[in-house]
């Protein structure tokens, strides 16, 4: 059984309009990178212990675009979307993001930048967003998104190490 680093991804906010998170996976590149591209796999891990997937939709191109939708624990819907703007299999990706519930709407997407550095077997995932404003930014933070993503990062791991297991 693969030991797991439970709730260890690290959140800083290095300027006024970005988030930066990071976390170490006790699985290799191309398997954390399968959990965070292939629709099945991400429906089991997004949502982390808030709710339930409803939908995902991914068309992994560039220029392709994807969708996740939950049903939270509160029985409201929750969904995102987004463009892939640069596609590294298993190094990494960019894309936009849209929050579909956004109060009083920025319209302008969020831009995720996801790096995957595997070293000795294990990986680090680094995602740097950036938004439009310090206050889009707080918003974001205020959502109790830091929890949401923890939970959602240790099924990530779980299911990684999983997919190792089973080779």
């Amino acid at each position: 059984m693969v030991t797991t680093t439970k709730g260890s991804a690290v959140l800083a906010l290095p300027s006024d309009t970005e988030i930066l998170v990071t976390r170490d996976f006790n699985a290799p590149r191309h398997l954390v990178w399968k959990v965070l591209t292939e629709p099945d796999l991400i429906k089991r891990w997004w949502a982390g212990q808030r709710g339930t997937v409803t939908d995902v939709t991914v068309d992994l191109r560039v220029g392709g675009t994807w969708r996740y939708v939950m049903t939270a624990d509160g029985g409201f819907e929750v969904g995102f979307h987004g463009e892939y703007r640069e596609l590294d299999a298993p190094a990494g990706m960019v894309q936009t993001e849209v929050f579909e519930g956004m109060p009083d709407g920025d319209s302008e997407p969020s831009l995720n930048d996801y790096t995957l550095a595997e070293r000795d077997g294990r990986t680090t995932l680094t995602v740097r967003t950036v938004v439009s404003s310090k206050e889009v930014r707080d918003g974001i933070i205020a959502t109790g998104m830091e929890g949401g993503m923890q939970e959602a990062y240790d099924l990530l791991e779980e299911l990684a190490a999983e997919l190792a297991e089973a080779k």
